[in-house]
């Protein structure tokens, strides 16, 4: 089971939404992920595998994470899946 984390930067209204996407996701496809919610404050001691985020967020913690992922429309599935399954494939 791999661990994750959806933040944004303060962990309001939109990584909440993107949580709810992103478990939908996860659930529907059976994928091998558990995530939790919080702010970018939370990447300090966070030892997960991935950080699920809006896209601008994602190019400035890239060096600070194992793997981040950049979502450009946090209400869009497919787009989520497709970044997901790369996560997986890179994982292989």
């Amino acid at each position: 089971m791999y661990k994750g984390l959806v933040a944004c930067r303060a962990g309001m209204g939109s990584s909440m939404l993107l949580k709810i996407k992103v478990d939908q996701v996860i659930s529907e496809q059976k994928m091998d992920l558990q995530v939790e919610h919080g702010n970018l404050d939370s990447l300090v001691g966070f030892n997960g595998d991935v950080v699920i985020t809006m896209e601008d967020v994602a190019h400035e913690i890239a060096n600070q994470v194992p793997y981040a992922i950049g979502i450009r429309n946090i209400m869009d599935k497919e787009e989520i899946k497709a970044k997901l399954d790369e996560f997986f494939n890179s994982k292989k």
